[in-house]
């Protein structure tokens, strides 16, 4: 009797688990995920950057509610977003680390998209920081300027990627620029590394964006 009392519980749990994994099971709510890991933020605001109907937006936002994933309070007329707290950041690592070691369509994409833009070995924190602290490199942050204002690593220079090549002439031509943007695998950084190389300059991504910054326990400027 007690066993099945063990194993109903268990599967109950199982069961939570399971739901976690169904909030998490849309492609829309991932990216989601990475735009409130920047900070709290509108439906209003987070439909405009998902490219989706503020409808559509809300029913996800919901859907991702329900399993704890994120909360969200009414400001006036507007409901504002946040991750639910760090652990949901590291849910969504571990699902990254997954896919890239071990999921076909994961590795297929990276290699068609990703390494054609750029198959270097990224910067990682600690190189950073000391090459940031000897003047060796431009940190140059591609998010846009609403992002970059709610945080952003110290002493970084942000260019939104749209406004890359019409400010050029404000990056230094003697260092090296390390670009960095939402996480590991957005494509601002990808393409504001291409574009500079293209332009004859050294530049290399940042080994994860703000969020991995964050979660590394790293001192972050902005509100």
């Amino acid at each position: 009797m007690t066993g099945s009392r063990s194993l109903s519980a268990k599967l109950d749990l199982f069961a939570a688990f399971a739901e976690i994994a169904r909030g998490l099971g849309n492609a829309h709510r991932l990216d989601l995920l990475e735009h409130l890991a920047q900070g709290e933020k509108s439906v209003e605001a987070l439909a405009g950057k998902a490219g989706l109907s503020i409808a559509n937006t809300s029913q996800h936002l919901q859907a991702l509610r329900r399993v704890g994933l994120v909360a969200g309070e009414r400001r006036g007329k507007q409901i504002v977003y946040r991750i639910s707290g760090p652990d949901v950041l590291d849910l969504i690592a571990a699902l990254r680390t997954v896919g890239e070691r071990h999921a076909d369509g994961v590795k297929a994409v990276v290699e068609d998209y990703f390494d054609a833009r750029d198959s270097l070995e990224p910067v990682g924190f600690l190189a950073l920081s000391q090459a940031l602290s000897d003047g060796l490199v431009t940190l140059l942050d591609v998010r846009p300027t609403d992002e970059f204002a709610q945080g952003h690593v110290p002493g970084a220079l942000n260019i939104p990627l749209a406004e890359l090549q019409a400010r050029l002439g404000e990056i230094p031509t003697d260092l090296e620029v390390v670009a960095y943007c939402r996480g590991p695998w957005c494509v601002l950084a990808f393409e504001a590394v291409a574009y500079l190389r293209g332009q004859g300059r050294s530049a290399k991504r940042l080994d994860g964006g703000l969020p991995e910054w964050r979660r590394a326990g790293l001192a972050v400027e902005g509100r």
